[in-house]
């Protein structure tokens, strides 16, 4: 997978900004993601750097977990309290590990690795709703410079932003199959626009 680092992606206009201090006191040590800015402005790409450290074995799924969480509420103020609990409820990762267990590489693939964040026995975490676990699929999966059908953010802006087309419901919790619904139209947008498929939901987001 090409790497982000350096990089602000196509379509990503602002980073988010967060109080890194607050969150770092609001987090289990041992899942803090050291690599994220100190200045609290993190952008796609810092998140990134965590999932490429988590493949190649040098950051844990949890670490995974509250960058894209950090990212994901942003300034939001029940953030870290959720997202504490999130990490709490698999203090060593192995709900995580068996989510994202398998390399997503085709539909198949990833319509199972959404089915398994919702497994209440193997994998599923309070308040890691498809709005968020969607971004660790994204994050964790998204293979740049590939194209075709790629893991991508689905939540209630997304959702209320896409055309009939896409086939997602405009509510906040969707089937696997309306996820993969979405994807494919996403797919077929950046092959006819010549851009990323993550480029096509940012642009989504903001009505372009």
């Amino acid at each position: 997978m090409q790497t982000t680092e350096g990089l602000v992606l196509p379509g990503e206009r602002a980073p988010v900004t967060v109080n890194i201090d607050r969150w770092r006191a609001g987090l289990p040590p041992d899942a803090w993601p050291d690599t994220l800015p100190a200045s609290g402005e993190i952008w796609r790409r810092d998140v990134f750097a965590v999932a490429d450290a988590y493949r190649a074995g040098s950051a844990s799924a949890r670490q995974l977990l509250a960058a894209v969480l950090i990212w994901g509420y942003g300034p939001i103020g029940y953030g870290p309290w959720r997202a504490t609990r999130s990490l709490g409820a698999d203090p060593d990762g192995k709900r995580l590990a068996y989510a994202l267990k398998d390399p997503v590489s085709d539909e198949d693939g990833l319509r199972t690795a959404y089915r398994r964040f919702g497994d209440p026995d193997h994998a599923r975490l309070p308040w890691l709703g498809p709005g968020l676990f969607t971004k660790v699929l994204y994050f964790a999966g998204y293979q740049r410079g590939v194209g075709g059908v790629q893991p991508l953010i689905l939540d209630r802006v997304v959702a209320s932003r896409l055309p009939a087309e896409a086939g997602v419901g405009r509510r906040n919790g969707w089937s696997s199959e309306e996820w993969l619904a979405y994807l494919r139209w996403a797919a077929e947008q950046a092959q006819a626009r010549g851009v990323e498929a993550d480029t096509v939901e940012m642009m989504v987001v903001r009505d372009d």
